[in-house]
């Protein structure tokens, strides 16, 4: 699946962590910018649900 993450640095970092614990993060784009005088930024991963036995590792 591909999801899109919108947010500051920094949530967009807290939040592929967070998903990196229960997906398996096959690729992150480079961040994309929002137009000025916005400072979110957009990102884009692909994943995919882990293994259910993995996740009770």
């Amino acid at each position: 699946m591909r999801l899109r993450l919108h947010g500051t640095r920094p949530e967009i970092a807290a939040t592929l962590a967070a998903l990196a614990e229960v997906l398996d993060i096959r690729t992150i784009s480079r961040h994309y910018p929002d137009r000025p005088p916005s400072t979110l930024e957009r990102v884009y991963v692909d994943a995919a649900p882990r293994d259910r036995k993995e996740l009770h590792r």
